[in-house]
C-alpha cells in the first residue's frame, strides 16, 4: 500500500498543465498567468509631482523665507509650458509632468499666499527643498521592457491594476480545469428528492463540487450512479467534456463496489489504496483519456483525500508554483492515539496562544461524521509509524481556513514569533496538500 507521499508523488507526476487562454481585466481576477507579462511602457512615463505644491530648482531655496515668480499652473493630466529658469517656479498638482529645469516640489503647506498667476504672480517659499523631493521619477514604478508579473502567479487586485497601468486591456491566463463530479451508489438520493428505504442524502456532490470551485476550478455536476457496471458507464459517459473526472463511492472491496471494475476495463488503474486514516480506499488512473480520481464514499474520507491528491493536482493543472496548503506547528492540547501503519490525519480546531498555535480535535473521528469537518480548522499529520501524540506534544497542522481567528488577528500580528513551518521535503511530503 503506498504512503501518502508515496501517492502524491505518483499523482502528480501525472499532470499536465492547462492551455492558456486570453480574458478581459474584468475577468482576470484570481486566475492564474499562463506567460510572463512585459510592461510595454515605464510607468510614471515622465517626472511627476507627488505632492501638490510648487515645481522649483532646489538650487534658488538655498537661503529662505524666497520669493519666486510663478509661471504658471500644471494640472493633473495638463502638460508644462515652460521651463522654469533661475527666480522662477511652476504652481503644479498630484501626478503632473515635472517642467523642464524643476528638480523638486515644495508642498503647498511650506508657502505663503501666492498671487494671480502670470507674469507677475509670486509665491514665498519658506520650506527648503533637496534635489528630487517629491518627485516620482519616470519607471519609479515599472521600466519599459520590464518582466512585472511572472506565469504561474495568482492575479491579485493590484496585479490586474497594474496590468490596466500598463494599458493592457487583457491577459493570457491558465484555462480553469473542467471537474465533472459523479456520485455513486443505490442508497444514495440528491437533496429534494423523496427517499425510499435504507437510502440517504448526497454530501459528497456538494462538499466536492465546493471544494472545486475553492481550488479554482468548475464544477460540473454529473448526478448520481447506480451501483451496477453498465449505469456507471453511462453515467461516467457523461463525465467525458471534462478536464477531470472525479467520483465518489463504490472504491472499496464491497460487491456492489464497481468504480475499480469499470476503470480497468475501459480506462487505466495506476493505483488502490493509501496509507492513510481516513480515505484509504481511493482510486487514481484514467478514463476515457482523462484523469480520474475515485474517492471513498465516507464522507470525510472523501473530503480529505480531495485535500491531499485532488487539490495539488487542480493547481499543478493551472500552472500554479504553490500547490500545497499551508502548515503550521501546534501544541496538542489533549492526547491523540493511533495504530502504527498508516498515518492519521486527526480533525482539530486552532487556537493562538502565547507560546504560538494550539489544536484540539473536533470530536469524533469516524469516517462518516461530516460535521467534525465543519469544526475543524485543520488536519494535524500523525506520522505512519507512530502511536499517536501526547497532550503538549508539538504536531505540524495543515491549516483549511482561517477564521478561527474570530477577529482576534492583531494578536496574531502582534506575535512576530508564531511558529509557521513550510513543508519540510519542499513539497510532496505527508504535510503537502
Amino acid at each position: 500500500m503506498l504512503t501518502l507521499e508515496e501517492a502524491l508523488a505518483r499523482v502528480l507526476a501525472k499532470v499536465e498543465r492547462l492551455p492558456a487562454e486570453r480574458v478581459s481585466l474584468e475577468a482576470a481576477y484570481g486566475r492564474v498567468l499562463a506567460e510572463d507579462v512585459v510592461s510595454p511602457r515605464s510607468i510614471p512615463p515622465w517626472d511627476n509631482s507627488a505632492m501638490d505644491g510648487f515645481a522649483v530648482r532646489a538650487a534658488d531655496l538655498a537661503e529662505l523665507p524666497v520669493e519666486l515668480a510663478v509661471l504658471e499652473t500644471i494640472p493633473a493630466g495638463g502638460v508644462p509650458s515652460r521651463a522654469v529658469a533661475p527666480g522662477t517656479c511652476a504652481r503644479i498638482m498630484t501626478g503632473a509632468p515635472m517642467p523642464e529645469g524643476a528638480d523638486a516640489v515644495v508642498m503647498i503647506e511650506h508657502t505663503s499666499a501666492w498671487e494671480a498667476e502670470g507674469p507677475a504672480g509670486v509665491v514665498t517659499i519658506r520650506g527648503g527643498a533637496h534635489v528630487g523631493q517629491h518627485v516620482r521619477p519616470r519607471g519609479d514604478d515599472v521600466r519599459e521592457g520590464q518582466v512585472v508579473l511572472r506565469a504561474g502567479q495568482v492575479l491579485t487586485p493590484p496585479a490586474v491594476g497594474t496590468l490596466s497601468s500598463m494599458g493592457l486591456p487583457s491577459v493570457a491566463v491558465v484555462q480553469r480545469p473542467l471537474v465533472a463530479v459523479l456520485s455513486t451508489g443505490d442508497e444514495v438520493v440528491e437533496a429534494g428528492w423523496p427517499l425510499g428505504p435504507g437510502q440517504i442524502y448526497s454530501s459528497n456532490t456538494h462538499t466536492l463540487l465546493g471544494m472545486v470551485r475553492e481550488a479554482g476550478g468548475l464544477g460540473l455536476h454529473c448526478g448520481v450512479a447506480p451501483d451496477d457496471a453498465e449505469g456507471l458507464r453511462a453515467a461516467l459517459a457523461r463525465c467525458r467534456r471534462a478536464d477531470l473526472v472525479l467520483s465518489t463511492g463504490g472504491v472499496s472491496v464491497g460487491d456492489f463496489d464497481q468504480v475499480k471494475g469499470v476503470l480497468a476495463d475501459e480506462g487505466a488503474l495506476d493505483f488502490w489504496k493509501v496509507a492513510i486514516k481516513p480515505g484509504k480506499p481511493l482510486a487514481f488512473g484514467s478514463f476515457g483519456g482523462r484523469p480520474f480520481f475515485g474517492l471513498p464514499g465516507n464522507p470525510v474520507s472523501c473530503a480529505v483525500n480531495f485535500l491531499q491528491f485532488v487539490r495539488p493536482y487542480l493547481r499543478k493543472m493551472m500552472g500554479l508554483s504553490r500547490l500545497y496548503l499551508p502548515v503550521v506547528s501546534a501544541r496538542l492540547t489533549a492526547a491523540v492515539r493511533k495504530k502504527p501503519g498508516r498515518a492519521h490525519l486527526v480533525r482539530v480546531r486552532l487556537g493562538l496562544g502565547p507560546e504560538g498555535f494550539t489544536c484540539a480535535p473536533t470530536g469524533s473521528q469516524s469516517s462518516g461524521v461530516l460535521g467534525s469537518m465543519v469544526a475543524a480548522d485543520g488536519l494535524a499529520l500523525l506520522p505512519r509509524e507512530s502511536a499517536g501524540a501526547a497532550a503538549g506534544s508539538r504536531v505540524r497542522v495543515q491549516v483549511l481556513h482561517l477564521e478561527w481567528l474570530h477577529g482576534e488577528a492583531p494578536a496574531l500580528w502582534a506575535d512576530a514569533a508564531a511558529p509557521v513551518a513550510p513543508p519540510a521535503d519542499g513539497g510532496g511530503g505527508a504535510d503537502c496538500c
